[in-house]
């Protein structure tokens, strides 16, 4: 298995966190949820896997290419 980690692609402030250590995800679903220019911007998987570590907290804040999570796929 391998580990994945996520990074953000843009900059934003975290507003939602969807999964937690542990929880297994698919590819494509939403792992934080980002506001950036009143937006939300889901930050998705890129594979199916198991939550290694969530690396931000709710109000956070992100600049692109800051590591998200971890995931092991």
């Amino acid at each position: 298995m391998a580990e994945v980690k996520i990074l953000s692609e843009i900059p934003g402030k975290v507003i939602s966190i969807e999964v937690g250590a542990g929880d297994s995800v698919d590819e494509d679903d939403a792992l934080v949820i980002l506001e950036s220019m009143k937006m939300e911007i889901p930050v998705d998987s890129p594979a199916d896997g198991t939550i290694v570590k969530i690396l931000v907290a709710v109000d956070d804040m992100v600049e692109e290419g800051d590591e998200i999570a971890i995931i092991e796929t």
